[in-house]
């Protein structure tokens, strides 16, 4: 599976970090070899719940990109794939961000305007920025170059 983009949330020689303040952390979009995919992604921890902002840019035009969390904050492959798979401490199965039972890195897909554009703002339940289990500080965050089956 090819990768448009890695986000890296965690502070490893040579990649972006995100910086964790309190009860919020915020990562730089950095594109992968031979993509373009660039923005910020901004964490902030709201009760039991994660809100999340995305900003990217450098996508295909009017098209969806699968976004998750991946199990690795590690850039060092060049081509995401270093980040593993995505982020399921709990062994749950691949599902739509609205399914109680999911990966915990399962998020809603950015859509790409016209000029390969997009913002997220959403509010996701089985993650936290907190410590625990479900802490997704220290992992990676992948934009796909392709859309989200839900399911693989």
């Amino acid at each position: 599976m090819r990768l448009l983009a890695l986000l890296l949330i965690a502070a490893l020689a040579g990649c972006q970090s995100m910086r964790s303040a309190g009860p919020s952390a915020k990562a730089d979009l950095q594109p992968t070899k031979g993509n373009r995919a660039a923005g910020t992604a901004t964490f902030t921890q709201t009760g039991d719940r994660v809100r999340v902002v995305a900003n990217v840019s450098g996508l295909n035009p009017g098209q969806e990109h699968g976004f998750h969390i991946h199990e690795v904050g590690d850039c060092s492959s060049g081509d995401g794939m270093s980040t593993k798979g995505h982020f399921n401490p709990l062994s749950k199965p691949h599902a739509h961000y609205s399914t109680p039972e999911r990966h915990a890195g399962d998020m809603p897909a950015l859509k790409a305007d016209a000029n390969g554009n997009a913002h997220l703002d959403t509010t996701l339940d089985v993650m936290t920025v907190n410590p625990g289990p479900a802490s997704i500080v220290g992992r990676g965050l992948i934009v796909h170059a392709g859309s989200d089956d839900y399911k693989t």
